[in-house]
């Protein structure tokens, strides 16, 4: 049953981006508050414990009222406003939360004559390069209410220990739980999810892309896997993921071998069978159109940046 395939393709479409580097934070604060981050390369959450706040997207016509008991998830750190209530004067996050190092956990503090909100916020970092275009389709924000939190006993579970324990190496492996299991909640929600997460066929067809991307795959042999007609899933795929399945395939075989380049020392010369080619020279040919240095200098290069 396809309904047992979404956890199983998130997981997949999850493991390639290297989530690490979290950055923690309990926030106590009493109205007026109100603070701004610019986008980050970060998946970010807010779980408000006590008390309420507004959230307010650039661009958005409505700002997003988060209440007591409620999470929200931006999967790829859009910016965002947060602050008592809609339409506060706000301050950059930058300038009372510097630099917010991977790792490391605080708490900010705002002592006003107002109503009193107690939040919890994480930062956890990932491979922007490994992310698939499903992720990157995915909503700008989720957010999961006090009803859908409390059908998912282990994520509200692991919110309420993180009010207790919210600093340490547990506490932040607990927020990279949370945002997995917040993102399969919303997953079996199906709410403002990517359309192609809730086609039975194509998703059969995405779930063998990400998981054995290096097998011979065809369009004949992808559209036998979704049980559909070549042309009929051809079509489905391209209007559902935003690209024809050919090019999907060849971007997660890319994503993979710089996963192998810049992550391991597997040798050059084993990487085009690794991802599912069979000739070195189409290997290198594709892999250099894909991201304009060929598999070697793109291993180099990386190896000369800071912190790779």
């Amino acid at each position: 049953m396809f309904n047992e395939s979404p956890p199983d393709l998130l997981d997949e479409l999850l493991a390639p981006l290297r989530l690490e580097g979290v950055f923690a934070s309990r926030w106590e604060v009493r109205a007026p508050w109100g603070f701004r981050g610019d986008q980050e390369r970060n998946a970010i959450l807010h779980y408000v414990r006590s008390g309420e706040c507004a959230i307010t997207l650039p661009g958005a016509s409505e700002p997003v009222p988060l209440r007591a008991g409620e999470l929200a998830i931006f999967p790829r750190g859009a910016a965002h406003e947060l602050a008592d209530r809609p339409g506060r004067a706000t301050t950059p996050l930058e300038l009372v939360l510097p630099g917010r190092p991977a790792g490391s956990t605080t708490t900010l503090r705002v002592a006003g004559p107002g109503r009193a909100t107690d939040l919890l916020c994480g930062g956890l970092h990932y491979d922007e390069a490994a992310a698939s275009p499903l992720y990157r389709s995915l909503p700008e924000i989720i957010v999961l209410d006090r009803g859908a939190l409390a059908a998912e006993p282990l994520l509200s579970g692991t919110l309420e220990g993180l009010i207790e324990r919210h600093r340490g190496l547990a506490a932040l492996r607990a927020f990279e739980l949370v945002f997995v299991l917040a993102l399969r909640a919303a997953l079996d929600r199906l709410d403002g999810m990517p359309p192609a997460l809730r086609d039975p066929a194509v998703g059969r067809a995405l779930l063998a892309i990400q998981t054995r991307y290096a097998e011979p795959w065809t369009l004949e042999s992808l559209a036998r896997e979704a049980r559909m007609s070549r042309s009929a899933f051809a079509a489905a795929f391209t209007r559902l993921v935003g690209e024809p399945p050919a090019r999907h395939l060849a971007g997660r075989r890319m994503r993979e071998a710089v996963r192998l380049l810049t992550g391991t020392d597997t040798p050059l010369a084993a990487i085009p069978e690794r991802v599912g080619y069979r000739s070195a020279v189409g290997f290198h040919l594709a892999f250099r159109r894909h991201f304009g240095a060929p598999p070697g200098e793109y291993r180099r290069a990386s190896r000369r940046r800071p912190g790779t």
